[in-house]
């Protein structure tokens, strides 16, 4: 990382307010590839490294949890060729960088329909994250296959059968509760969610848990984000007042 990288991170350890929980919806592989004449597929390549350099980042900050959007459900719908070359590049990834996030102490978590992947994909990804379960640095939790309202409807369900079954009061159910019910229990709700490409949606991403998350939205195409645009994309959250509706 370059100096003024370097530098940022000093100074956003020192000012403090720093967030918990980032998510980050990361768009524009496709649109930085076709800039350049090449597939969309070394977009997707390129786009790892990017991931690579915002985890160490976040890491050095002393980020507790970094959710990123991997897969939506909804991009099953894209080419076939297209979906089979992010598969293969999650699998090749994730094979070669375990060894990396133990040595680093970042525990990888997912969230999303993980048993729809192929067990071969599916068996790498349970593997990386067995091998890291023990490590107490970031939590890295990738979205794969996810979709918020899904989510949801899950949680309704589920919900739904302990008041049918288990004599559960439909008065009992808060916020609280319904929460227990989502993906992201384990993790507290994002401080700061940051889109990359300009985009201005959330793209059925955590529906549920950015309610009163702060929003972050830059032009950077994913592959070209870098560690001083996610430093500066915290900077700006440190200078926020959250409110939660009140005054």
């Amino acid at each position: 990382m370059g100096n003024i990288g370097e530098q940022l991170a000093e100074e956003i350890l020192r000012r403090g307010n720093l967030p918990k929980h980032i998510a980050v919806i990361m768009d524009g592989n496709g649109r930085w590839a076709q800039k350049r004449g090449l597939p969309r597929t070394s977009g997707h390549r390129a786009g790892v490294k990017a991931v690579k350099r915002v985890v160490q980042a976040a890491s050095r900050v002393k980020l507790e949890f970094l959710t990123l959007y991997t897969f939506s459900s909804e991009n099953w719908k894209r080419p076939k060729g297209e979906v089979s070359a992010i598969m293969k590049l999650l699998y090749d990834t994730t094979k070669r960088e375990m060894q990396d996030l133990v040595k680093n102490n970042v525990r990888l978590i997912a969230t999303g329909k993980i048993e729809q992947l192929s067990p071969r994909r599916r068996h790498i990804l349970e593997k990386a994250i067995r091998a890291t379960r023990e490590n107490t640095g970031l939590t890295l939790n990738l979205a794969l296959n996810y979709s918020g309202r899904t989510e949801i409807i899950e949680a309704v369900r589920a919900l739904s059968r302990l008041v049918k079954e288990d004599g559960l009061q439909a008065s009992q159910i808060d916020e609280k509760l319904f929460s227990q019910y989502l993906y992201t229990k384990s993790m507290p709700d994002p401080d700061l969610l940051i889109r990359t490409s300009g985009e201005m949606r959330l793209s059925n991403f955590l529906l549920w848990q950015t309610s009163y998350t702060e929003l972050y939205v830059t032009e950077v195409l994913w592959p070209d984000f870098t560690e001083e645009n996610f430093y500066q994309a915290i900077w700006e959250y440190q200078g926020r007042e959250r409110r939660f509706g009140r005054l």
